[in-house]
Parts: C-alpha cells; sequence; structure tokens
C-alpha cells in the first residue's frame, strides 16, 4: 500500500462520508441497529453519534485501515457504550458464528474487493432473528446515470480506495440469503448523480 493510499485515501473518504446529504441517511438508519452491533467499515466513526443509546450494548467496528481508526477516537470517547476496533478485512470477520445481534453496514459494500464473501460473513455472524441494516450508493436504475458509473467506474475506484459506484446492492444483499424487510431509494440532493443513487433498508437471514 503506498502512500496515496495510507494516507490521502482516508482523508478523502472521511471527508466524503461526512457531508451533509450522507449524515442525513445515517440518521435515517443507524438507530434501526440494537444490541452487539458489528459494524462493517466503522472507518472514523461517522455512525458512533447516531446510535439508539438505549438500544445497543456494544459496537464492534471491523475495517482495515487503522489510520482511518485514528480519526474516529474523538467521536469514541463521546458514547456511553462500549466500542472496539478490530483491523481485518470483511471478507474474513473475526468473530464467531451467531455472535452479533445486528450487522451495520453503511458506504462500505461499494470498496469491498470480495462483497459476496463479505455479506456471506455478516450472515455467518448473526445471531437467528438478527437483522442486517444498509445504506448504501448503489447502481442508479436510469439507464443514462449508469451507463455513465460504468464508464467512470474504473477511474473512479482507484482514486477512492477500491469504491464502485455501480454495484447492484440489493441483488447482492438477497443473494446472500438475505431476505429484504423494507427498501427505500432516492438521489441524494446536491450531489452529483452518478454517486448519488442511495439504497437503504433492512434484512433478516432468510
Amino acid at each position: 500500500m503506498g502512500f496515496y493510499d495510507r494516507h490521502i485515501v482516508p482523508r478523502l473518504v472521511t471527508c466524503a462520508c461526512g457531508t451533509k446529504p450522507v449524515l442525513k441517511q445515517r440518521e435515517k438508519v443507524v438507530p434501526r441497529a440494537c444490541g452487539t452491533v458489528l459494524e462493517v467499515g466503522m472507518g472514523a466513526g461517522h455512525n458512533l453519534p447516531y446510535y439508539d443509546t438505549a438500544k445497543v450494548s456494544k459496537v464492534i467496528g471491523v475495517d482495515p485501515c487503522e489510520t482511518s481508526w485514528r480519526f474516529a477516537q474523538e467521536r469514541v470517547a463521546a458514547v456511553p457504550f462500549e466500542v472496539e476496533f478490530r483491523a481485518g478485512s470483511a471478507e474474513a470477520v473475526p468473530l464467531d458464528d451467531h455472535s452479533v445481534d445486528s450487522v451495520l453496514l453503511t458506504y462500505a459494500l461499494c470498496t469491498i474487493p470480495n462483497p459476496q464473501a463479505a455479506l456471506a460473513e455478516m450472515h455467518r455472524v448473526l445471531k437467528p432473528g438478527g437483522e442486517l441494516v444498509f445504506c448504501e450508493h448503489a447502481r442508479a436504475p436510469d439507464a443514462g446515470v449508469s451507463r455513465w458509473q460504468d464508464r467512470i467506474n474504473p477511474i473512479w475506484r482507484p482514486l477512492f480506495g477500491g469504491c464502485n459506484i455501480n454495484r447492484d446492492i440489493p441483488q447482492l444483499i438477497g443473494a446472500a440469503g438475505f431476505d429484504i424487510a423494507d427498501l427505500e431509494q432516492m438521489y441524494l440532493p446536491n450531489t452529483p448523480k452518478i454517486a448519488s443513487f442511495n439504497v437503504w433498508g433492512s434484512a433478516k437471514i432468510q
């Protein structure tokens, strides 16, 4: 991993993940998580202020980027529940089977090299009756926008730490053995359309 990936990308991603439209999305979905939560791709901890402290006992954040974790320390100190960080890959989550009540996935599935393997791991660690709560930017339903996503993605991906703007997120979640209980979608305001189509909701193990 070179200087750009170690030092520039975490700052770019932290900035992009903290814009007003994205924070509004976090505000919608993060409070749905409960109990012991696995947060995949915790990054700089942007979700921490939005957890419902009456419902959450512990958050375990998994992320391959320890630089981003250093940016999270102020947010970690501000929450009353335990936060544990584990440096590692979403494709090999360092947790036991059926050990968490919720998995929170926000703006992370786009960057994971093998999303199918990562979703299989989320499926594995969830307790029976547990829930996957997600919010992701995704492949747009409009043909003109999705064509531009496909054209730009090869340039976009290396600039933004492996982020793919054209993944069909609901299809990936469903193919991993999750039943999507509710799904909402929209283009975020004040954001270029190629990167602003968002899908969010929750899913349970089929």
